[in-house]
């Protein structure tokens, strides 16, 4: 929102509400007397009286008449009523206990109502409705109300009392009076305000109103223009809708047009505040305090309304009393438009004011009392029935969120037959019982769980039963016997006496609310309920209706579909790519980095950089390389782009579309340690620089938008280009070559490298327009590499050290993640204070941790014990997540501890102080001694080293070798800290070695398999790292990885396949031709997908490798160095219970496909190797676990190297290797050339190895006639001159030298720890 608008809008609202101050007592700031000391004794009333204690003597501070108002012992419902004679404006309550007694209320709730009838709970911040009571007879607690209300009755509720005695209250109100402009309307009336001329243009708007209505439907505000401009507000189902639309409906017929909603539950005849305002094209609209801001995407800025605004209703032009849709039915009152006070002029009868049918200025209460039914397995309400002779007639009111419950009982005459009303899944069904084993059934409606008010009637007439909701026709069902009867009927649930009378509770009794019951014509008095003179009830709330919208606000997060029953909601987190109780956690990891921890090798994956925040995962290409990981995120111009034609007043401009947003690209950015963009750049007669002033001719646009004119391989701000720094410029009276504007061909191809202004945004060339200009670029992917805080580290060394950082900010939802090592037997990882509220994660004990927090509902704790120590100077761990719906907790692989929050209560948790890493702010716990990294807080990392560098007792990083940031153990190979080293743990991995780098090959021979039963236990099959169990513990199901080499020449075979429960399955295989098939069947139902990478033969006796990765319906394949497909499944199903994995022959699979038994009868004949399922290395077990029971072996496999040597005879890298990776890459920056182009590159290579041989023999013949003149001379350059490599043998050995070198140094160093 533009500040300026904002600034405007709220000036013009003070401006606007001001002038209503005279009107408003609510304005009135000092708003806080007493308004219960001056009541008579009528205005008291109690649920029933103790002896001696009447209700009119619960004035604050008095003692006499017993000292204030208990209630009988045997009341099961008390509440004390205080009548404050008219409305008023109510600011603060405050409670006593009865004087000289052990009687008072510790907690109480407060219900406020206009008639004594319809009543609507107070509830403060946080949805909370307890108030805290007394905890003496005189002490007075006082609690200033979060909103202030406006009523004329107040009853205060005890919930819980003194344990010493019983409920005494004494009791003050405290506000000031309200006075106010109400208007009745009837549902066919409304009020028309006529301006002043024909129409008024306005750019803008404030309306304010309050409104209670008594139908969940009704216009309550209507203009339009005739050029297409409209403004409706009106009542929906209970949820109030703007509608607007600002531009001409010819010109621009959807452009303009805004529609929003705004609460919830709005029809239930209580009153609610509605303020829009609007300014040009920003729209605010807020509902009692829930505030949406809307922007209209249109062209105009001005509303134009003709002749009048509408209030109530929309009448049809001509016909008076006759409306355009459902009017408004209920009460407005303070309607102000544009600071006009519009029931003001009709009440005053202002010709401006034209009122149409019966529009009164009292305010008609409704007769409608609702009845809260409040368990799910205890409420009921039996009513007598005096039946008709000729049948029964029901009818009533209901409105809950629940899907399931009974509604009504009916027992007949003739037992055992009854007549059962049941909702179930949200559907209405009326059941006949004649008999337990003979019923006849009668089901309407759908989804009646929506919190409305639904309508229902049953009628029974000799043969026939009937059944209607709402306006619907009627449903009937025939009976074969005539039915009476009989002398009771129950709504909502069965007493426990009558289980024995089948009269049985479906999952769950009803909880909701009803109203308007009639029996046989009769309206039920619940009055007389409550009073105990008619029928019997439990555990129902009367005058009441509690029904909450738990959806509102929606607490699921990251665009998550919130649902809900009475008593809690849920998220449905499908397709969001999050998961948990509100969506908060990413099931992606934060990055290429993290990709690579878990073993994955180069390929497309889906990045969350940011975690749990507030942006999406985007989808990159991560290249794994030697030393380090890329991440590539491409943009829309991969290819060359010719320039012709551009001037400076008219250049060429062409923006980079990137496959993540800019909010994406910033984090990814921000995490990574180096960034960098090739601009390959070719000019003829077209300039960067030289000019006479200097302007630049070129120039690009970083992320922030910023005008940028440096060209790689130099600092920001200086215009120069590489060949400047390298000193190489064709003329060095320039710092650019296309500056030397010559008539070749020149290049200015750099690498920007800068990361706070990557990635490019927009390329603009300017100067192409002369005889023979032309200029041709490529922008190459953003790539980056190193993620700097997935071993961002901190040593603390002393115990009163810590790290502090600004508030952590987690009001509905708070993550905590990160690895600690130490051998400190206890400390404390991190807190953060407010002023009631706190959040504390620690090591409690050597093998405990505990996650501690408190957001006012008194304080909460979580422990995980593991069997072994977690002070053994090893990384473990941690995550702790709270939010609105439970709180969980994990380390390691251990147990998830999880508890569920309390359905009512305080849920935001609200903290003030500086946020304490390694210790706490008191220091009455001790801090942590040792290492802590990648802490993540709601998505966001932590720069730990940073801020250790100007702490005492705090060091950046952390010692140990796997604390490094090289990857020392390849291929899912784990990491062990030794007192003097490493060693990489292999158990987990396809591969083995020292760095878990060696190929684990198999060779099958006709008839051979190797079959896995997924049975736990089983070590190889249970293979999670630490952080992908963690994090992804919930992730998508859907989810497979499959890798594998293979190398044969018989075709078909089979090299794999995964079998599951319900005849499900995944298979690899050799099609007849050679060519590689996947099979997939999910469903019974419906054909196999079946997906061929590519048509040609891959039985041709040479290794190949093979990787597949399945998200949902998304499955991508990779085959050696050239296939890497993206294919889409029928269904997303996941695969259920996977009983066993095969490799080779498979024979007897029912449900298998014909193609695929074929190919499994064939079996396979050649070399398997490194084949990895998820977290299973499936060769690697064989031959580890061949004494297993779940390891099966027919035939003769035997272990062998041949992967290996096929590996070194076909010249075929690792899966990690990177050069491989660079062929990736390389290939990711043109994956489009043309045909003419690749001619003409293998014109070029054969005409360049043909000069290359000539060379070469030339030199020889020159060498030879050389050393037959002087046969010594080698002789002695042998003896003087070092052994010189070739080029590039000599760099990729040094490389190897180095790095070997690097190794040894780091396992020589002695670690060293706290």
């Amino acid at each position: 929102m533009d500040s300026r608008n904002v600034s405007w809008l709220y000036a013009f609202s003070v401006t606007v509400l001001a002038a209503l101050g005279s009107a408003l007592a609510a304005n009135n700031y000092h708003c806080n007397g007493p308004l219960v000391s001056a009541l008579p004794p009528t205005s008291f009333e109690g649920s029933s009286t103790s002896s001696g204690s009447q209700s009119y003597f619960a004035k604050l501070n008095r003692r006499d008449g017993g000292g204030g108002w208990s209630p009988r012992a045997t009341d099961g419902q008390p509440w004390l009523q205080v009548d404050l004679r008219e409305r008023v404006e109510v600011t603060a309550v405050a409670t006593q206990g009865r004087y000289g007694s052990s009687d008072w209320a510790t907690g109480y709730t407060l219900l406020f109502s206009d008639t004594a009838r319809a009543w609507k709970q107070y509830r403060q911040e946080d949805n909370v409705a307890t108030f805290p009571g007394n905890t003496d007879a005189d002490g007075v607690v006082h609690h200033k109300l979060s909103h202030p209300i406006r009523t004329r009755f107040l009853r205060f509720i005890p919930l819980d009392w003194s344990p010493a005695g019983w409920v005494g209250l004494r009791v003050e109100v405290y506000g000031c009076a309200y006075k106010s402009d109400v208007a009745d309307f009837d549902g066919r009336s409304s009020l028309l305000y006529r301006f002043n001329q024909k129409s008024m243009s306005t750019v803008k708007d404030v309306i304010s109103l309050k409104f209670k209505s008594q139908r969940a439907d009704g216009v309550l505000v209507h203009g339009e223009g005739q050029r297409g401009d409209f403004i409706t507000l009106e009542l929906h189902k209970g949820t109030l809708a703007l509608h607007l639309n600002l531009d001409d409906a010819k010109l621009h017929p959807s452009s303009g047009h805004v529609s929003m909603t705004v609460g919830s539950l709005l029809d239930d005849q209580q009153w609610h505040s509605v303020l829009i305002e609007r300014f040009n094209k920003q729209i605010n609209i807020t509902v009692d305090r829930q505030t949406r801001h809307v922007r209209s995407r249109g062209v105009a800025d001005s509303l134009e309304v003709d002749y009048e605004l509408s209030f109530g209703g929309i009448p049809l032009p001509g016909k008076p009393g006759t409306f355009l849709r459902k009017n408004f039915h209920g009460c407005i009152e303070n309607l102000y438009y544009n600071a006009v006070n519009i029931i003001d002029l009709a009440k005053r009868r202002k010709p401006q004011i034209y009122s149409v049918g019966n529009v009164t200025f009292v305010c008609s209460e409704s007769q409608l009392v609702s009845s809260t039914f409040l368990s799910a397995s205890g409420s009921f309400l039996a009513l007598p029935l005096e039946p008709l002779m000729d049948g029964l007639s029901v009818r009533f009111q209901f409105r809950t969120w629940n899907r399931e419950a009974l509604l009504l009982s009916a027992r007949l005459a003739r037992a055992p037959e009854r007549l059962v009303l049941l909702l179930t899944a949200g559907q209405l069904r009326l059941t006949h019982h004649r008999s337990p084993l003979q019923r006849s059934d009668i089901a309407i409606g759908q989804s009646l769980s929506d919190g409305q008010w639904h309508t229902i009637s049953i009628s029974m007439r000799g043969l026939q039963v009937s059944l209607t909701l709402d306006s619907d026709p009627a449903s009937t069902m025939e009976l074969r016997d005539p039915a009476e009867p009989g002398d009771s009927i129950l709504f909502g649930g069965c007493p426990p006496t009558l289980t024995r009378e089948n009269c049985r509770n479906p999952t769950m009794a009803f909880q909701g609310c009803l109203r308007s019951i009639t029996i046989n014509n009769q309206p039920m008095n619940m009055l007389h309920v409550q009073q105990g003179l008619v029928g019997n009830y439990s555990q129902l709330q009367f005058d009441f209706c509690g029904i909450r919208d738990r959806c509102l606000p929606n607490f699921c997060e990251h665009e998550g579909r919130c649902s809900q029953s009475w008593s809690t909601f849920y998220c449905d987190c499908s397709g969001t790519g999050y998961t948990g109780a509100t969506c908060h956690n990413s099931i992606f990891e934060p990055s290429c980095d993290a990709h690579r921890q878990t073993g994955s090798a180069s390929g497309y994956f889906s990045i969350d950089p940011d975690g749990s925040g507030p942006l999406k995962s985007t989808l990159v290409y991560c290249n794994m390389t030697e030393d380090r990981v890329w991440t590539v995120v491409g943009h829309n111009i991969s290819r060359a782009v010719s320039v012709h034609g551009s001037t400076l007043q008219r250049p060429h401009m062409a923006r980079l579309d990137y496959s993540a947003s800019p909010e994406q690209l910033h984090v990814l950015v921000g995490r990574s340690e180096h960034c960098q963009q090739e601009v390959a750049y070719r000019c003829r007669k077209s300039r960067l620089f030289n000019t006479w002033d200097g302007t630049p001719l070129a120039w690009w646009m970083d992320r922030a938008g910023e005008k940028r004119t440096y060209w790689g391989g130099v600092l920001p701000g200086v215009q120069q280009c590489s060949c400047s720094l390298e000193e190489n410029c064709i003329d060095m009276n320039f710092f650019c070559n296309c500056d030397a504007d010559r008539q070749s061909w020149e290049n200015d191809t750099g690498t920007l490298s800068y990361k706070d202004h990557l990635p490019m945004t927009e390329i603009v060339v300017g100067d192409t327009n002369r005889t023979g200009s032309e200029a041709i670029y490529t922008v190459g992917p953003l790539q980056c590499y190193g993620d700097r805080f997935l071993w961002n580290a901190a040593s603390f060394y002393q115990e009163s050290s810590y790290l502090h950082f600004p508030t952590f900010q987690a009001e509905l939802s708070a993550d905590v993640a990160f690895y600690f090592k130490t051998t400190a037997h206890s400390g404390v990882f991190l807190e953060n204070t407010g002023a009631r509220d706190f959040i504390r994660l620690e090591l409690s004990a050597p093998t405990a941790v505990n996650f501690t927090f408190d957001v006012g509902n008194g304080a909460v704790s979580l422990t995980v014990k593991s069997l072994l120590p977690l002070n053994d100077k090893q990384w473990h761990y941690v995550r702790a997540e709270r939010n609105t719906k439970e709180a969980s907790l994990q380390v390691d692989q251990l147990p998830l501890r999880f508890l569920e929050a309390p359905p009512e209560g305080h849920y935001r948790l609200q903290l003030s102080g500086q946020l304490f890493v390694g210790g706490t702010a008191s220091r009455q716990s001790r801090g942590f001694l040792g290492c802590i990294r990648a802490l993540s807080m709601n998505g966001m990392t932590l720069d730990l080293e940073e801020r250790a560098k100007m702490t005492p007792g705090v060091s950046s990083g952390c010692p140990g070798h796997c604390s490094s940031h090289s990857n020392l153990c390849h291929n899912r190979g784990r990491c062990i800290e030794k007192s003097n080293g490493y060693e990489c743990d292999c158990t987990h991995s396809a591969y083995e070695g020292p760095r878990c780098r060696t190929e684990v090959s198999m060779s099958f021979e006709s008839g051979s398999s190797v079959t896995y039963t997924f049975q736990e236990p089983f070590s190889v099959v249970r293979n999670k790292s630490r952080q992908s169990s963690a994090i992804l513990a919930q992730s998508s199901k859907s989810r497979e990885n499959v890798a594998f080499g293979f190398l044969t020449t018989q075709a078909p075979a089979m090299l794999l396949t995964i079998s599951a429960s319900h005849q499900q399955y995944m298979a690899a295989i050799l099609a007849q031709n050679g060519s590689l098939q996947i099979w997939y069947r999910l469903s019974l139902d419906k054909k196999p997908d079946v997906f061929t990478p590519q048509p040609y033969s891959l039985a041709d006796g040479h290794l190949h490798r093979v990787q597949i990765h399945r998200e949902g319906k998304d499955i991508y394949v990779k085959i050696d160095r050239d296939i890497n497909q993206k294919y889409s499944l029928s269904s997303d199903k996941e695969l259920n219970t996977i009983r066993s994995l095969t490799l080779g022959k498979v024979t007897g699979r029912v449900g298998m496909d014909e193609e695929v038994l074929q190919a499994g009868s064939r079996g396979f004949i050649g070399c398997l190797s490194s084949v990895q399922f998820n977290h299973l290395a499936p060769l690697k077990a064989a031959i580890l676990n061949r004494g297993s029971s779940l390891v099966s072996v027919l035939g003769n496999p035997a272990e062998s190297n041949c992967g290996i040597l096929a590996d070194k005879t076909s010249s075929r890298s690792q899966a990690d290797n990177s050069e491989e990776d660079g062929n990736e890459k390389e290939r990711l920056k043109n994956t489009e050339q043309s045909d003419s182009a690749v001619i003409g590159g293998l014109i070029a290579a054969v005409v360049l190895v043909t000069l290359c041989m000539v060379a070469v023999m030339t030199r020889f013949l020159y060498r030879y006639r050389h050393e037959q003149a002087q046969p010594t001379a080698p002789v002695k350059e042998k003896e003087q001159q070092p052994h010189v490599l070739p080029p590039r043998l000599d760099h990729s050995c040094r490389g190897d030298l180095d790095f070997h070198s690097a190794v040894s140094v780091r396992d020589t160093r002695k670690e060293y720890f706290i």
